[in-house]
């Protein structure tokens, strides 16, 4: 027979925390503001919060926990739920065993949020009691600790900072500039402080670009993480002049030089890692805008197997960067992987057999057994001229980092046609696509024809978060026609939708992957190349000799449950977005 339940009135006088005169006050005060015993009491300050808390644990036979302690919450098992949920309910994930989550809560009696902790974990619950008011600090606390080093530095700074000033001071810590890898420590200068915290924020956030955009009354900082820009913060307008004064001392930039664009370059260390940084800096209407671009030495040797290819699609690539000569194009926009998929190759390749020499602008990765060259227009060094030079170098792999122009291409083509294998990257849509633009920059269609081998088009999709994705009940029709998903694909499949948790900082997404379209030219491919045949053919004929185009492999992946329609709809789909949008039109009219 279970035991009855005792009163917390009768639990709190027994344990000797109030007597009979206060516990009648209190029930009188809760009865007629409609509050709780335990509410009432702690308002009265007959006793405190942890009094009631470790009350209701005994009166629920549950433990009871102070957050407060030192290692009582595992900052992992704290991921697991989504800040604005520990927010809205104040309850505190401290611990994971297993499939268990021991979970803090305030109040055992609210069903409600009981039920909404079963309904976002997909594992037991076990929970705790802790007091109200230590919950709430410890999230104030955590919430508050990503941002406190960064506004500290904003608040240590001038409250007016001339741009001479700002040099003046920055001309003072030069010093400390020149060793990137000096202690970030509180003696040193406001704005070093601040530089370096955004920094060191930016990388341990898995961010890919650091954007300072200056505004009229404000400077922006945002991230760009897993392709997508998210603000960050926004800085007081008088910080702008130290702050970007100081990111140009650190990148070797001209810091009185405010009217042309410059570039430079950051070694810093941040946790144990040495990491470059490409930074460039652009005068716009409101002042110079600083983009830094984070170069992070694991993201060029992922490996094949973390490209995301598929089988059939990785074995075609793997063999035809083994071949002796001829032209490997990677085509896609900017930020789509390219090069990293090119740097994937070259390190499968890079063996003491090999002589593998590049040219690049800039040289992003540096690697070991490799000859890399950067191009510098000022002087001379052009994609051409270093090409030319490298064919007197007896090289057996060539990497070329963009096709830019004629000159180029055709120094490109030669090299391939003499025996070599050149990798390179060209600005196109899609793979049939390269084909038609490297004729149009005038390079003959025979040379064309018979120097490329294959040529692989590529996009990047974000990945859906694996802790907070959840089955997609009510699919949209429409972008199951953009993504060419059917009925009976849903009825074989499960497809899920991004729903946002902590660990994803509530995107729904967590890291990308590639969606690739890989064209082999046989000789079919071939003869319509040399006779300048249509876009539409070219890609008509590749598709008949088994060619899965970007939208083909991105279904693959949505059925897989990897990505959602709406990420793919966005990458591939821009055209036929547009075009059902004015069919849709036209029916209503």
């Amino acid at each position: 027979m279970a035991r009855k339940r005792r009163k917390i009135g009768e639990i709190l006088r027994q344990a000797g925390k109030i007597n009979d005169q206060q516990l009648n006050e209190a029930l009188n005060v809760a009865k007629g503001s409609r509050q709780r015993v335990g509410e009432a009491l702690v308002e009265l300050k007959y006793c405190s919060e942890t009094d009631v808390a470790q009350a209701l644990a005994y009166q629920f036979e549950m433990d009871y926990v102070d957050p407060e302690k030192q290692d009582v919450v595992d900052k992992q098992a704290f991921e697991l739920l989504p800040l604005d949920f520990v927010k809205k309910f104040l309850v505190l994930p401290i611990k994971k065993e297993g499939n268990k989550l021991k979970v803090a809560i305030h109040d055992p009696n609210d069903l409600e949020t009981l039920d909404n902790l079963r309904f976002r974990v997909s594992m037991e619950i076990v929970t705790v009691v802790a007091a109200r008011g230590k919950i709430k600090a410890y999230l104030d606390g955590m919430l508050s600790e990503t941002r406190a080093s960064i506004d500290q530095a904003v608040r240590a700074m001038s409250m007016d900072m001339s741009d001479e000033e700002a040099a003046a001071q920055l001309g003072a810590t030069m010093d400390v500039s020149i060793d990137m890898d000096a202690a970030e420590g509180d003696d040193q200068a406001p704005v070093i402080r601040l530089a370096g915290q955004i920094i060191n924020e930016a990388v341990n956030s898995g961010a890919s670009d650091i954007h300072i955009e200056p505004f009229a009354d404000r400077v922006r900082l945002r991230y760009r993480i897993d392709g997508v820009c998210q603000e960050r913060d926004r800085l007081p307008k008088r910080v702008q002049a130290a702050l970007t004064a100081r990111m140009k001392i650190m990148s070797g930039m001209k810091i009185e030089e405010k009217r042309i664009p410059q570039d430079g370059r950051i070694k810093k260390k941040v946790g144990e890692q040495t990491i470059d940084f490409r930074v460039s800096a652009c005068p716009t209407y409101h002042g110079e805008s600083i983009v830094l671009r984070i170069l992070r030495p694991e993201s060029a040797r992922i490996g094949l197997v973390n490209l995301g290819m598929r089988e059939d699609t990785k074995q075609l690539f793997e063999t035809i960067i083994r071949r002796p000569n001829g032209i490997f194009l990677v085509t896609g926009p900017t930020g789509s992987g390219k090069t990293t998929t090119l740097y994937t190759a070259l390190d499968v390749l890079n063996r003491p057999d090999k002589k593998i020499i590049t040219a690049e602008d800039p040289v992003e990765f540096s690697f070991k057994g490799i000859n890399q060259c950067q191009v510098n227009t000022q002087i001379g060094l052009t994609f051409a001229n270093i090409l030319r030079a490298m064919l007197r170098q007896a090289p057996n792999i060539i990497l070329v980092g963009e096709i830019r122009d004629k000159e180029v291409g055709e120094v490109a083509i030669q090299a391939a046609l003499t025996g070599h294998l050149v990798f390179s990257t060209l600005h196109t849509n899609d793979a049939p696509s390269a084909i038609t633009r490297l004729v149009d920059m005038g390079i003959k269609p025979f040379l064309v024809a018979s120097s490329i081998q294959a040529i692989l088009a590529q996009r990047l999709v974000r990945l859906l978060c694996p802790k907070c994705k959840q089955p997609e009940t009510e699919p949209n029709h429409r972008l199951m026609r953009l993504c060419n998903i059917t009925k009976e694909d849903l009825q074989e499949k499960v497809i899920y939708k991004a729903v946002g948790c902590a660990h994803c900082r509530k995107t729904g997404y967590k890291g990308r992957q590639g969606i690739y379209e890989l064209m082999i030219l046989n000789h079919e491919i071939r003869e319509l190349a040399f006779n300048r045949a249509p876009l539409n053919k070219i890609r008509q004929a590749a598709i008949n000799t088994g060619m899965r185009n970007l939208l083909g492999d991105g279904r693959l992946k949505i059925l897989d449950g990897m990505t959602t329609m709406e990420e793919l709809a966005t990458i591939t789909q821009a055209e036929g977005v547009v075009a059902m949008e004015e069919e849709e039109e036209n029916a209503v009219a």
